[in-house]
């Protein structure tokens, strides 16, 4: 493998050099994502395995919205309440075991009032019990990447085992945004009043709603093992990004984290035009070919994420593996930039060959041939290691 440093006057825009002012949150555990590139901005503690509280009920959305448009469920069908969901406290729809409710109205109170009566009455309806539907749960979230979780019931009722790690969390929420944009902006909706009886029960519990910083969701939770967290993402013009932060000691620590971390991730952080496609890069050696060597150009357009007050310098590599052996066909990837900003993840982008190079006839690779051993005899065994 060869590498090169790259030279600036070629792509001179990666001159402005970066790493980003890190985020010191109070959170115990958080995962920061710009939804567009996947560029992850912040992760502490992101992998372990902890109790979501309610916002677990974002996989039982996920699935809820799956079975919906696989046919399973309508928006317009009503279910029937259990015992089971009934005896459940905290958040709740206040519904009564006999009652049939329908599965969007479920929808809206589980997102809109975190109602962990209306989780059981989706579990049922699509699994029979609430813990056949936890396992259905744990094996869904396996097969979408989600290796860190592990559900126990449908809506985050603290339970042993029932745990989920940030980035899971994350995972699932820009799943709900990407598979689903028909139902994502019920998140949005800061409001639903379900039982006219009890109108307190009425307000979305995410703070950031309504602040003007593009919040359009996904869900808070809240147990005393958990302490308090949230799933949120925002939008500002192209950029979108998702948060997850949990155990926070209240309520108001919550929303002061998450409206923070929201404008931390917008305003040190913007999408950066780096270099159009064809713009040559650098040259690789060619062996055997009608030419010594071939032009390496961007196979696409560079954008990337970057920060938007450098701190430390962009580290920039050509690799190939070289010398390249002739014939070459304009256009084969012969080699990757790397790109390694200060702070963030590497990313790699493909060269490709600038032109076509046809490979020597016989006599040619005899002369190459003569050449090259002519270079070994003039340049002499090399100096012995003192």
């Amino acid at each position: 493998m060869r590498g090169l440093k790259l030279t600036l006057s070629a792509l001179a825009l990666l001159a402005s050099s970066v790493s980003a002012h890190a985020f010191d949150t109070r959170a115990k555990a958080a995962y920061v994502m710009d939804y567009n590139t996947g560029t992850v901005l912040m992760a502490k503690d992101a992998d372990q395995p902890l109790p979501p509280a309610s916002m677990s009920k974002l996989m039982t959305l996920y699935m809820a919205f799956e079975a919906i448009e696989n046919g399973i469920l309508d928006l317009d069908q009503k279910l029937p309440v259990s015992a089971a969901a009934q005896q459940y406290g905290g958040s709740t729809l206040f519904l009564k075991a006999g009652e049939r409710v329908r599965v969007e109205d479920l929808i809206r109170g589980i997102i809109v009032l975190s109602g962990n009566d209306a989780c059981v009455v989706i579990a049922e309806a699509l699994a029979g019990t609430e813990s056949k539907f936890a396992r259905q749960m744990t094996m869904r979230a396996q097969q979408l990447g989600m290796t860190n979780s592990t559900f126990t019931n449908s809506n985050g009722w603290p339970k042993a085992g029932h745990r989920m790690s940030m980035r899971d969390l994350g995972l699932i929420a820009s799943k709900l945004i990407k598979d689903y944009p028909q139902y994502y902006p019920m998140f949005a909706q800061k409001e639903f009043l379900f039982d006219p009886s009890e109108s307190a029960n009425r307000l979305n519990r995410n703070p950031l709603l309504g602040l003007g910083i593009g919040a359009d969701g996904l869900k808070t939770g809240h147990t005393q093992e958990a302490g308090y967290g949230l799933v949120g993402s925002a939008k500002q013009g192209q950029r979108r990004v998702i948060f997850v932060l949990s155990g926070l000691d209240t309520a108001q620590a919550r929303a002061n984290e998450a409206e923070a971390v929201t404008n931390w991730a917008f305003r040190q952080f913007s999408q950066t035009e780096l270099g159009a496609k064809g713009t040559k890069i650098a040259d690789a050696d060619v062996s055997i070919g009608a030419e010594d060597s071939v032009g390496l150009e961007l196979a696409e357009d560079i954008s990337l994420l970057l920060p938007v007050n450098p701190i430390a310098p962009l580290k920039t590599e050509v690799v190939y593996n070289g010398p390249v052996k002739a014939p070459i066909t304009k256009g084969d990837q012969i080699g990757e930039l790397i790109i390694t900003p200060g702070g963030l993840p590497e990313q790699r982008v493909p060269l490709v060959a600038d032109r076509s190079i046809a490979r020597h006839g016989f006599v040619g690779r005899v002369v190459a041939a003569a050449q090259h051993l002519a270079k070994r005899i003039n340049d002499g065994p090399a100096p012995e290691a003192s």
